[in-house]
């Protein structure tokens, strides 16, 4: 499903912007997240268990994210779409692996916020892609 230039892309650390369905009259309203392209295609990221992204996915498990490049590079992005399962486990490992790749530990707060997400659990979200679109310069 993903071309060699995709994954390419996906491996770097760059924040994924996870689009849910909105409930009512609310506008999508993508949010930026951590996200890993796992060895089985599909990309996982974690919240916090009482975030509306994660109660939204329980009502509507179908989501859509994109990854693009930095400003200042070519143009390349790629947007995934499909469903979405939710599991209690895995979110802090997740979490803790993701922080050595988006994160330098020279700031106290990191640890804190690790620290804090231990404690408190994180719900661990996987999207398995139905369709992949993409653009690259």
């Amino acid at each position: 499903m993903f071309r060699d230039e995709d994954l390419a892309l996906l491996g770097r650390p760059l924040y994924a912007f996870l689009t849910v369905a909105p409930r009512g009259e609310r506008w999508p309203s993508p949010r930026p997240v951590w996200f890993e392209l796992a060895g089985d295609g599909t990309l996982q990221m974690f919240s916090l268990p009482g975030a509306p992204k994660v109660d939204q996915l329980r009502h509507q498990p179908r989501a859509s994210v994109v990854v693009a490049a930095p400003a200042g590079e070519p143009e390349h992005w790629v947007a995934v779409e499909g469903t979405v399962t939710l599991h209690d486990d895995g979110g802090v490992e997740l979490a803790e692996r993701l922080a050595g790749r988006y994160w330098t530990f020279d700031d106290p707060d990191h640890e804190k916020y690790l620290g804090e997400w231990r404690a408190g659990g994180l719900v661990r979200i996987v999207l398995h892609p139905e369709r992949v679109n993409r653009y690259a310069a």
